[in-house]
């Protein structure tokens, strides 16, 4: 099944354990038009404005939907993207993901599973228990990661200081 059949719940608001994501309410944003002046629902957001809330490049947003991982939920009239806050979150998701050195397949694993738990109805028994595993997988594989960012951390911090106190002590006198 792929991505644009499945039937997401759209007040889902935790896409895996221990990760929350704050999904503001779509119908508080005003109508806008699209760059040929039809108007766009209060519920879609062109690509620009995606780009700015998730400090992704245009460029990446494409590649990101030319490799399945988020597809835009519509098109203006003009062929233009149209995103949802539930889009916005799949794209959160991956920025979160990709520093963390997970790949494109891993991320599409992720999202696979999330989607499945939130689908409308639920999974229930055996396969909601399979997709549950497969996402604290992630879940553990990413505070791995995070343990290793923070050792690295420390690593370039204690360097930062050695080469401070250098300067301090070869630093020349002041009259």
């Amino acid at each position: 099944m792929n991505t644009r059949q499945r039937r997401i719940n759209p007040d889902s608001r935790t896409l895996y354990s221990n990760v929350t994501v704050e999904i503001a309410a779509a119908c508080t944003r005003p109508a806008t038009t699209d760059e040929e002046g039809a108007r766009v629902s209060s519920e879609h957001m062109q690509i620009g404005e995606v780009a700015t809330r998730t400090e992704l490049s245009l460029r990446t947003i494409r590649h990101y939907e030319e490799t399945g991982l988020v597809i835009p939920s519509a098109r203006s009239r003009g062929g233009f993207r149209l995103y949802t806050e539930t889009d916005v979150a799949r794209l959160m998701v991956i920025r979160r993901m990709k520093p963390l050195g997970f790949t494109l397949d891993q991320m599409r694993d992720l999202l696979d599973a999330t989607d499945h738990l939130d689908a409308v109805p639920p999974p229930a028994g055996a396969e909601r228990e399979e997709l549950l595993g497969r996402v604290r997988h992630f879940e553990q594989a990413a505070a791995e990661r995070v343990a290793d960012l923070r050792k690295q951390l420390g690593r370039a911090e204690e360097f930062a200081g050695t080469l401070r106190a250098r300067l301090g002590e070869d630093a020349p006198a002041h009259p």
